[in-house]
């Protein structure tokens, strides 16, 4: 792929060499492998400042070379690649029923990971907790001597599009909270980026950024799991996420399905988690609260009231993914989150339901790739390291 001409400031050195490496950098991301001739290429830009780029890079160790490959253009150069082993980017995620970390290469390979069950609280509480796994994940010697670029965190709830505050956790009942002002003083030694995002945006900016595939046009990431989310992630020409005019985009959980019917935690009526999500069905069924789907369902699943509720939250969760699909049209979908480990019983009358419907309105157009992930325990929080590596990438300054 070829990147949009750069446009610099004129007379600004130091922009322009920030440009420059943001450039390489990604293309290396992008394509590893790739040599400095065709890195000249795809970048527009010379020869020269390519080289002496690339040379920096390598002595700063941000990237390795390998042996002489023949590349597009002119004589065989040498394979280039991001290095995985200096750095480590940092992500955790605050679910409504636990605390993820995750220590990640610059390819997005997890070196140690730390999952707990533990009801979240309060802020301060979960905070605190949040504070002792990081520090604990940081004593792992797989992350010993490698340099910290920084911390994301995926929370339950749409994040504010001016600073690092969760405006609302419904399923948590937290409010207006700026979760990193609370963590920051409990981690004084934790230099580089810090970021705070939805963890469903983070999974879908993940999914396409440490991807080995071609990146989509689209993808839509679902989040299924005490509560219904989903993060939209445009992956050419640059990828970005689509936020909304006030971080609202990809809440579909609160989209509304059944108009008079039960009341969400958000306060309206007949959202889409009333019918499909973690906290609807334990409702239905009356399983308890900190008791797990696996353990609470494996033995029942042959019970008519446990087949008949996720028969309907399957038929409404398909309901949603094809209003989905008419709305953005996402060319890949990826359904990830707890929910995902019941199964056939949730997911085959939701994939019946959404093949059914999804080209009623362009019988000819492709099929969207569709993809489950039955283990998507550490997506968000990988996707939230993915981010800090963007921002190094293309940030200029100081964190």
């Amino acid at each position: 792929m070829t990147l949009p001409p750069l446009h610099h400031r004129a007379g600004d050195q130091g922009f322009l060499k920030q440009l420059n490496r943001s450039a390489i950098l990604d293309m290396i991301r992008r394509e590893p492998g790739i040599s400095r001739a065709d890195l000249a290429l795809r970048t527009q830009l010379t020869k020269a400042s390519v080289g002496m780029m690339v040379q920096e890079l390598l002595e700063q160790g941000w990237l390795t070379e390998g042996g002489w490959q023949q590349g597009n253009v002119g004589r065989p150069g040498r394979a280039l690649r991001l290095n995985e082993e200096q750095h480590v980017l940092l992500g955790a995620e605050v679910g409504v029923e636990g605390l993820r970390v995750v220590g990640c290469t610059l390819n997005g390979q997890i070196l140690t990971h730390i999952d707990v069950t533990v009801p979240s609280t309060t802020p301060e509480t979960t905070a605190q907790s949040l504070a002792g796994l990081i520090r604990e994940l940081l004593n792992h010697p797989d992350l010993a001597g490698r340099e910290i670029l920084g911390l994301g965190v995926a929370v339950p709830g749409p994040v504010s599009l001016h600073g690092p505050t969760l405006l609302f956790a419904p399923n948590l009942g937290w409010r207006d909270v700026p979760f990193l002002s609370l963590l920051k003083p409990l981690l004084p030694d934790l230099n580089g980026f810090w970021l705070l995002e939805n963890e469903a945006k983070a999974a879908a900016f993940g999914e396409v950024y440490f991807s080995e595939r071609v990146e989509p046009e689209l993808l839509a990431y679902i989040s299924l799991g005490t509560g219904i989310g989903s993060g939209l992630m445009l992956g050419t020409p640059v990828p970005h996420l689509l936020r909304g005019a006030q971080g609202l985009a990809g809440e579909i959980g609160h989209t509304v399905l059944q108009p008079s019917g039960l009341y969400c935690h958000c306060g309206n009526r007949g959202c889409a988690e009333t019918l499909v999500s973690g906290w609807a069905i334990r409702a239905a069924l009356r399983i308890p609260p900190g008791l797990l789907f696996k353990d609470a369902l494996q033995s029942r699943l042959q019970d008519a009231d446990v087949q008949v509720t996720l028969q309907r939250a399957g038929e409404a969760l398909g309901m949603l993914l094809t209003n989905l699909h008419h709305t953005f049209n996402p060319s890949d979908i990826v359904i990830g989150g707890e929910l995902t480990r019941l199964g056939d019983p949730l997911l085959h009358p939701a994939l019946t339901f959404f093949e059914k419907h999804q080209r009623h309105l362009y019988a000819s157009a492709s099929p969207v790739r569709l993809h489950v992930r039955t283990d998507s325990t550490y997506i968000p929080a990988r996707g939230a390291a993915a981010q800090i590596l963007a921002k190094v990438l293309h940030y200029s300054g100081s964190p």
